[in-house]
């Protein structure tokens, strides 16, 4: 074990990158001073960059001084340490180093190939208050089948993909500064004059923010210099390690070829609306495999599913809409490069996707639900962020022509039924930024603001949170 924990040796964690994620300062917080005594579990997709942060975090400790000998990393992703199971990695790492005083801190990376490892990790931090358990996971299955053991017992942080801010700071990409903006409701106090100033600021983003979308938040293939190449590993690293291998070895999956038609489906209907029928149909698999597929996906961190917008029987009779974990995802997966670039509804739901994943990203630990909204005249909103009583309805509309009330029927519909304070439009043209007042006192405010803006805006706030 000793190839994994260097600094036993007293020797520099190799290839350590100087950038650090926007959930690093959560995840330190828990690790040195912990609000309560509880395990820590990092989840996310494969190649998200948690053994990174694993890493980050021991450097960390080392810094402040914690005996080297006190700090395991194991990753059971690794044949050897699968086979030999957790208690024989304790065994070894203690032989090997005698406990020096002070807290133990076990970093165990893709836990989930340890056997019964939620009971494992129940039992340490009821009985070993001594130790700090720090766990990632690409696949959780245990997640809905050990929930109740792991209430009170760990405190999970989500790892998406790159933010379009996080995209830019990992490429050192050097860009005229824009102001920052910790909360969307901002803008609402900022003059004409200065939303026109930053759109002109704001220009050479728009590449980038291209660029993004079909690179993808990968931090690895982020950093690959021809796209080509970054989509074919994009796409190895989907197919060939989560759904061929993993989903294999941690829910028994057999019909591997009718999951991966079942993701390469989703794929194609990124932003749409959930039609099981057409799914199973197409596919030729019956609607409980069809469901569990989706339910496999979702725990592999490929995919979110939002319900429509209500509770009780208007959720159960609604059917679910389908984001991709990254908007690179389904280009790579075809292998389009950068064609999604010319195709103007490709590029549109590229973008609602990214713009769903940086909300998330940004509110999700905040306990927001999101849900889509769909009236009664059939008029739709692509995203409704619930937080607490407040509704907050997002509409993208990437398009060339600017933004008005007749393309917004389902957004002013939605903020007149429910009183809604404040609304957002996602838009395309730097130009179509700034706020627009439409209908009658008590009017909602609603404020167009451009992707890129956005998606930088969003990234750096939850960056800089906290």
């Amino acid at each position: 074990m000793g190839q994994f924990n260097p600094w036993w040796r007293d020797q520099p964690i190799p290839d350590l990158p100087q950038w650090r994620r926007a959930a690093f300062r959560e995840f330190q917080e828990w690790i040195v001073q912990p609000p309560v005594h509880r395990a820590v579990l990092l989840s996310g997709a494969r190649q998200v960059g948690k053994t990174t942060l694993l890493q980050q975090s021991i450097a960390g400790l080392l810094e402040r001084n914690v005996p080297a000998a006190n700090i395991l990393y194991a990753t059971f992703d690794h044949p050897l340490l699968k086979l030999a199971g957790i208690d024989a990695v304790l065994d070894a790492w203690r032989h090997r180093e005698p406990r020096a005083a002070g807290p133990e801190y076990l970093f165990l990376d893709e836990a989930q190939f340890i056997r019964d490892w939620g009971t494992w990790i129940k039992h340490q931090i009821d009985f070993s208050k001594d130790r700090r358990i720090i766990f990632t996971g690409s696949a959780m299955p245990l997640l809905g089948t050990d929930q109740e053991s792991g209430v009170g017992r760990w405190h999970g942080i989500r790892l998406t993909t790159l933010s379009f801010y996080e995209y830019l700071q990992i490429k050192g990409i050097e860009l005229p500064p824009l102001p920052r903006v910790g909360s969307l409701k901002d803008l609402f106090a900022f003059p004409a004059r200065e939303l026109r100033h930053i759109s002109e600021t704001a220009r050479p983003y728009i590449g980038h923010f291209h660029e993004f979308l079909v690179r993808g938040g990968f931090p690895q293939t982020a950093q690959v210099e021809s796209i080509t190449q970054a989509q074919r590993l994009l796409r190895e690293d989907i197919i060939d390690k989560v759904l061929k291998r993993d989903m294999t070895a941690l829910f028994g999956v057999r019909r591997v070829l009718d999951l991966e038609q079942t993701f390469l489906y989703l794929c194609m209907h990124d932003g749409g609306l959930l039609d099981m029928p057409a799914l199973c149909s197409n596919l030729n698999v019956k609607r409980p495999t069809a469901q569990n597929f989706i339910g496999l996906l979702e725990a592999a961190h490929l995919i979110y599913r939002l319900p429509p917008f209500g509770y009780g029987k208007e959720v159960l009779r609604g059917r679910y809409k389908i984001y991709l974990a990254d908007a690179a995802m389904a280009p790579a997966l075809m292998l389009k490069g950068k064609a999604i670039l010319e195709d103007a509804a490709a590029l549109g739901i590229a973008t609602e996707t990214a713009v769903f994943k940086h909300l998330f990203a940004r509110y999700y630990s905040q306990n927001v639900r999101f849900t889509y909204w769909r009236g009664k005249r059939n008029h739709e909103v692509d995203l409704v962020a619930e937080l607490g009583s407040e509704l907050i309805p997002f509409e993208v509309k990437y398009r060339a022509e600017h933004t008005g009330a007749r393309e917004l029927k389902g957004l002013l519909e939605l903020c007149k039924d429910r009183r809604v304070d404040r609304a957002y439009v996602v838009t395309k043209a730097l130009d179509d930024f700034g706020q627009l007042v439409i209908g009658d006192e008590p009017a909602a405010r609603i404020m167009r603001i451009p992707a890129p803006l956005l998606c930088y805006w969003m990234g750096e706030s939850e960056t800089h949170s906290g």
